[in-house]
């Protein structure tokens, strides 16, 4: 099914001009990076909203630095490392893209109950959950032994 495009309006199309750089304005975005610093700031910005509200997020960060820096102690291997640091990353980016959905669905119906709204919710905070479980069994596999050697158990 083809759906038209969306034509911007005037307020968004002042200068007549409908591409810029090669690439055509984003209509209704809020902000617009126009340049590659400001995609970085704008990605900062969600990181620091996602670190100052989310207690779960600051609870994943200061646990994957600790898993991380027990793995270094450990010394394992840079491959062992780098699997610590993608589980420890998908958590993350998951639960900044469970922060996402939230806010886009109370953007869209406000203090409203909607059925389908609290699944988009559910399936969001579901799926941080089963990246934290993979990441603890991971993290399990991989520490656990070197640290009963260490110990000397």
């Amino acid at each position: 099914m083809h759906v038209p495009e969306e034509q911007p309006s005037a307020l968004h199309n002042v200068s007549g001009d409908l591409h810029r750089r090669g690439r055509r304005f984003r209509v209704g975005a809020w902000k617009v990076a126009g340049d590659l610093p400001a995609s970085f700031r704008y990605a900062a910005q969600g990181l620091a909203y996602g670190f100052a509200s989310q207690r779960n997020f600051r609870i994943h960060v200061v646990t994957g630095a600790l898993v991380f820096a027990l793995g270094i102690w450990l010394r394992l291997g840079v491959d062992r490392l780098a699997v610590l640091v993608l589980t420890v990353a998908a958590v993350l980016v998951l639960e900044l893209l469970n922060t996402a959905t939230e806010a886009v669905v109370d953007l869209a119906i406000g203090r409203q109950f909607h059925p389908l709204a609290r699944i988009a919710k559910d399936c969001a905070a579901a799926a941080v959950l089963v990246a934290a479980l993979s990441s603890l069994a991971i993290a399990l596999l991989l520490l656990v032994p070197p640290l009963l050697t260490r110990l000397g158990a």
